[in-house]
């Protein structure tokens, strides 16, 4: 082990410093909400200080409101959960208007997710939120597997990925994240076209695509074929995925997928992963970010690690010779 990571005495949770950085923005702590599973942030404040974890990384907007798939929208698994929501949300304006002023109000960190069946919707939200007092940064959802048009199918293409973020990056001065989606061939060759199109960062990942059949109806256990799977099922997967992506670019990533814990958490973060969000969890334990959180700062203690910031990565330094080659331009 490096020496920057080598355990120590412990040391008071209180001296850790759990700071990051993404982009030009400065996050207290690495604990970040998944979009799709804290709402828009105002509506867990009453079970979650939103001041103390890193930020809420809003539900999913789009330009007029959706109402989402039919019904049945969720479906447990072993060890996770299906969801086939759709992308219900408020539209542009209500959330313009009515959610970020709440969140003003609670000292969120707010992280906007923003989804769009073409680059000229994702362009529109942007024109309309890139200077909105209050938004830290912009999650571009380019990676929503419950939806047929702008999906994450329609977003797999490199070349389409890189080109409408070179259309969003001079439409706010706010660090823009690119969210991956799994089920593509090769993770680091999207992830390399979102840097060169200019993402600030990446979120990786999204959910998989997975299904699951009541054999006694006959029929989808949702009301589609195929919904998104979440939870503690896809952890090994998406700590791969989050792994890949971290050596494929030099933008910072967040990990995400199947965190429960701190000692996840700190998984995603010692394989290249700059924060993490918590999601699934969330449906189980409302105020698992903050415990995820007090978990991590505890084991850092523990272990005499002043500053979150040194074990990111270092799995990787330890393991040089193990890492993913890096995906040619």
């Amino acid at each position: 082990m490096s020496h920057s990571v080598r355990a120590a005495r412990p040391i008071s949770p209180k001296r850790v410093d759990l700071s990051v950085r993404i982009g030009s923005l400065e996050l207290r702590n690495p604990i970040l909400t998944g979009s799709g599973t804290f709402g828009y942030g105002d509506e867990y404040a009453h079970v979650v200080d939103l001041a103390t974890i890193g930020g809420v990384v809003t539900k999913t907007v789009t330009v007029r409101p959706r109402a989402g798939n039919a019904p049945s929208r969720v479906a447990e698994t072993p060890a996770g959960m299906l969801n086939s929501i759709g992308l219900e949300n408020v539209g542009l304006e209500r959330f313009r208007d009515e959610k970020l002023p709440r969140l003003r109000k609670l000292k969120a960190t707010v992280i906007a997710s923003i989804g769009g069946e073409t680059p000229e919707e994702l362009e529109t939200l942007l024109r309309a939120l890139g200077g909105e007092q209050g938004v830290g940064a912009f999650e571009v959802n380019f990676s929503c597997p419950n939806v047929a048009a702008g999906g994450a199918r329609y977003w797999a293409d490199p070349g389409r990925l890189e080109r409408t973020l070179a259309m969003l990056r001079p439409l706010t001065p706010k660090p823009l994240i690119a969210k991956l989606s799994p089920d593509v061939t090769d993770i680091r060759e999207t992830a390399r076209a979102c840097e060169r199109g200019g993402a600030d960062a990446l979120t990786a990942v999204n959910t998989f695509v997975g299904m699951a059949i009541d054999l006694d109806a006959m029929r989808s256990k949702l009301g589609k074929a195929t919904g998104g799977l979440s939870g503690p099922a896809i952890k090994p997967l998406a700590l791969a995925r989050c792994w890949e992506a971290a050596h494929a670019v030099r933008i910072p990533v967040l990990g995400s997928g199947g965190i429960a814990s701190g000692r996840d958490a700190l998984e995603f973060m010692a394989a290249g992963a700059t924060a993490v969000q918590v999601g699934t969890a969330t449906f189980v334990e409302p105020e698992a970010s903050s415990r995820v959180l007090d978990e991590m700062r505890a084991w850092l203690a523990a272990r005499g690690h002043a500053r979150v910031r040194d074990l990111i990565g270092a799995f990787n330094a330890e393991h040089a010779q193990e890492r993913a080659p890096r995906a040619t331009s």
